[in-house]
């Protein structure tokens, strides 16, 4: 096994010094990490003082030696790009604040379902309903949820308990 050269432009005691001075502590333990093994101290013993395996070590020696102590930062790459784009996001914000008409679609309000299927409809694109719910949050939009009505109720008969004096009392003392 060929063993990994690491660079010698710092010593050991200015990376010491530089990880003292460094505000995120990942990358002084990362810093410290080659400290100690540019010290003589052998790998594995390197990588274990500073809470990582010898492999881990590795590959922060080998982004050093590219980049120095610059290398040893976290490079976010972003993360996974949105499933619609911002002028699609913004047509899907306009439906969902229109809303859908009772008469042609036969509800009053949107499920995350019914909207992934309009994003599927209008748009080409799959998504799972929790990501719909996971947009519609960043869209500042707030779950709506309709009461749960009894399929068998009277209207009749509650609007005339809403009437009866009993009910009133109960209202009376809320």
């Amino acid at each position: 096994m060929k063993e990994l050269k690491i660079r010698r432009d710092r010593t050991p005691a200015v990376l010491r010094k530089l990880a003292k001075e460094e505000s995120d502590p990942r990358v002084t333990r990362r810093i410290l990490a080659i400290a100690n093994a540019l010290s003589g101290m052998n790998r594995a013993e390197a990588a274990s003082s500073a809470g990582m395996d010898r492999q881990t070590l590795r590959a922060w020696v080998i982004r050093y030696n590219a980049h120095g102590v610059a290398g040893l930062a976290d490079r976010w790459a972003g993360g996974r790009p949105p499933i619609l784009e911002e002028r699609q996001q913004a047509e899907l914000l306009e439906i969902v604040l229109k809303g859908p008409d009772p008469d042609k679609d036969g509800f009053c309000a949107f499920t995350r379902d019914d909207l992934v299927a309009i994003v599927k409809q209008r748009f080409g694109k799959s998504m799972h309903a929790t990501s719909m719910g996971r947009l519609l949050r960043r869209l500042r939009l707030s779950r709506q949820k309709p009461r749960p009505s009894h399929p068998l109720k009277d209207p009749a008969a509650e609007a005339a308990f809403k009437k009866s004096p009993a009910c009133a009392e109960v209202h009376a003392q809320k």
